[in-house]
């Protein structure tokens, strides 16, 4: 069974930086990953997403602020945040896809002077 982590969520302020990373037992980001995140009282939304070939997609919320990138040999998808707001606070989600498609477990990030 293929499982996803997720590090690096916590408590920044405004106009700070935060790295997430999702590791996974298996090589479930070549063919995609992406991130996801979730405000209470909000439906889940696409945030950034990585295709087989290396291109990207983001929430223009986010854009010229948030970075996906992924290492293979790590089985591992980043999602690099600068210059966070408050209304990025959300849980955040990876997923990925072999065969099936897997989530992360969520992580908080929350964005608060």
């Amino acid at each position: 069974q293929v499982q996803l982590v997720e590090s690096g969520g916590g408590l920044v302020q405004p106009g700070g930086s935060l790295r997430l990373s999702c590791a996974a037992s298996g090589s479930v980001f070549s063919a995609y990953g992406s991130w996801y995140r979730q405000a209470p009282g909000k439906q889940r939304e696409l945030v950034a997403h990585i295709t087989s070939g290396g291109n990207t997609n983001y929430a223009d919320s986010v854009k010229g602020r948030f970075t996906i990138s992924r290492d293979n040999a790590k089985n591992t998808v980043y999602l690099q945040m600068n210059s966070l707001k408050s209304e990025d606070t959300a849980v955040y989600y990876c997923k990925g896809f072999r065969l099936s498609v897997y989530w992360g477990q969520g992580i908080q990030v929350t964005v608060s002077a």
